[in-house]
């Protein structure tokens, strides 16, 4: 039998607490990954965590805010400091907003929401980068549909997934040469706590009332963390989760006004 891909790599893995983020530790404790769990909720964390050991795994619990700089220096110092390396990064950790803009009345949204799920992939990428260029490790970013295309209600959310697009795309050929590689994948939707936290154009938590899908229509939080594990491991550029995803990709080469009305009929009657 061959060896799992992750067996003994040390994985750090942000939004950690539920989840994909959790989803993703459960299957690198499975196989024989050294985790390191980050995110603010540290009871939550520490459940997890007892999960992964449950499984045999190590697991270092780090609370960490991915929008305060210093936390992310300090999460990465104390990896290093319990493992003495890093093989793979997964910035994970995000926050939704939903709401037209023009409903919008909190402008601050905007500056929360890129502070969580932009720059804090920049503030951990840049700590971890010497640490992974050692290891020839992976640094893998899970952004969204919405880094791809335009998603009405969306302006917010999808301009730091667009944001974490271009930077982890001009990141990878930076890296070119130096054995790491850049994996983004982008799920369709996943129905997490993500959901019902996400934030509504006053600012305040949107909550369940705002998502409304059919049976079918989301993908479960295991099947996406093996997607993303997967492309991880292959050492992929990217993955894109969902035959929409895939078609509409290629649709908005040649038809992109039609990739609108399609992102339009999606949303619409559901939130």
């Amino acid at each position: 039998m061959s060896r799992p891909p992750f067996a003994g790599a040390v994985v750090c893995i942000t939004g950690a607490s539920s989840g994909i983020g959790a989803e993703l530790a459960r299957q690198c404790a499975v196989q024989g990954a050294r985790l390191a769990l980050a995110a603010r909720d540290t009871a939550r964390l520490e459940a997890v965590a007892a999960e992964c050991r449950a499984l045999g795994a190590e697991a270092l619990v780090v609370r960490t805010d991915v929008a305060v700089e210093a936390d992310c220096r300090a999460m990465l110092d104390a990896v290093i400091a319990r493992y003495g390396r890093l093989d793979m990064l997964v910035n994970n950790a995000g926050v939704g907003a939903s709401g037209p803009f023009r409903d919008i009345t909190d402008l601050g949204l905007f500056d929360r929401v890129m502070r969580v799920n932009f720059l804090g992939s920049v503030y951990c990428t840049s700590y971890a980068m010497p640490h992974l260029v050692a290891s020839r490790g992976r640094l893998v970013a899970v952004s969204s549909l919405t880094g791809l295309a335009g998603v009405p209600k969306r302006t917010a959310y999808g301009a730091t997934k667009h944001a974490m697009a271009g930077f982890f795309d001009s990141l990878r050929i930076e890296l070119d040469g130096t054995g790491v590689s850049v994996t983004v994948a982008y799920p369709g939707f996943v129905f997490s706590e993500i959901n019902a936290h996400a934030l509504g154009p006053d600012g305040q938590p949107w909550g369940e009332r705002g998502y409304k899908r059919r049976p079918g229509e989301t993908m479960a939080t295991d099947k996406c963390a093996r997607l993303i594990l997967g492309a991880a491991a292959a050492r992929d550029r990217d993955v894109v989760m969902t035959w929409r995803g895939k078609v509409g990709r290629v649709l908005k080469l040649v038809a992109p006004s039609l990739v609108d009305r399609l992102a339009k009929r999606a949303i619409d009657g559901k939130q």
